[in-house]
Formats: structure tokens, C-alpha cells, sequence
């Protein structure tokens, strides 16, 4: 099964360390690929190396790509990540 969403990157600090190592955490609980996509690259949503490089400001728009039997669940908790804006409330 693959599934797609769109996230907004809505913390002020963007798409940091914080953020990306809860999305990597999350992702690597699950045992579905998780790609996400921004502004013309794909890395892979388990490696926070690759995460970072992406560089994503607070504003942007991420597509998340989830591929596997558990893919609704992992889609469904990373996207509530970026909903709660990580937990950051500036």
C-alpha cells in the first residue's frame, strides 16, 4: 500500500534537528519506507542526515509518501507531528 499527504512545515524554527529527529523516531517505529518530498527531492523520513538537508522553512509545503503493510498509521502519526508543530508554540 502507498499513501500520500501534504504537510505544512508551521513551527517557527522550520524543519531543524528537533523536528526532525521526532519525525525519524516516529518513522523508524514502522515497518513502511517513508519518503518525503520537497521543492523538486525526495530523502528518505528515516535518516535524519538526510531530513536536514532539505532545509525546509517554516511556510513550506512537504509531501510525505509512505509505502508498505503499516503506511496509514506511520502517514497518520508523522502528519500529526507537523500538525502540533512539533510541540513548538512559538
Amino acid at each position: 500500500m502507498e499513501l500520500r499527504s501534504k504537510v505544512l512545515v508551521a513551527n517557527s524554527q522550520g524543519l531543524h534537528a528537533r523536528p526532525c529527529h521526532a519525525v525519524v523516531s516516529t518513522a523508524l517505529r514502522y515497518q513502511s519506507d517513508l519518503r518525503i518530498n520537497f521543492d523538486g527531492r525526495s530523502v528518505n523520513g528515516k535518516s535524519i542526515l538526510e531530513l536536514m538537508t532539505l532545509n525546509a522553512a517554516c511556510g513550506s509545503e512537504l509531501e510525505l509518501c509512505a509505502r508498505g503493510a503499516d503506511a496509514k498509521p506511520l502517514i497518520e502519526e508523522v502528519a500529526a507531528l507537523f500538525q502540533d508543530r512539533f510541540g513548538e508554540r512559538e
